[in-house]
């Protein structure tokens, strides 16, 4: 089993930046493909990125590429999501997620094995 959560959420105006952290214990996620999703109220829950096993390769949401950077750290079991310039439709409750599915997969949240409770992240205009 693993165990995901996630921290640094917060408010913060637009234009602003977060660091939003995943730590996983239970067992290593050094083997799982990672991804960070999001769920705005009355809205279903959306892709925004993820990362590969080796940290090679990386995908993002077309609504947030250029601005978050999916980073991790597998010595210290932890997944980051660096979001800058944040706009207030980047409003929502994010959640980290492991994988076992290839990395071509890491779009669909029905392929995730494990997900973490969430972190409110609010972007005031």
């Amino acid at each position: 089993q693993v165990q995901l959560v996630e921290s640094g959420g917060g408010l913060v105006q637009a234009g602003g930046s977060l660091r939003l952290s995943c730590a996983a214990s239970g067992r290593t996620v050094s083997g799982y493909n990672m991804g960070w999703f999001r769920q705005a109220p009355g809205k279903e829950r959306e892709f925004v990125a993820a990362i590969s096993v080796s940290g090679d390769s990386t995908t993002y949401a077309n609504s947030v590429k250029g601005r978050f950077t999916i980073s991790r750290d597998n010595a210290n079991n932890t997944i980051y999501l660096q979001m800058n310039s944040l706009k207030p439709e980047d409003t929502a409750v994010y959640y980290c997620a492991a994988t076992s599915y290839p990395f071509y997969s890491t779009g669909f949240s029905r392929r995730y094995d494990y997900w973490g409770q969430g972190t409110q992240v609010t972007v005031s205009s």
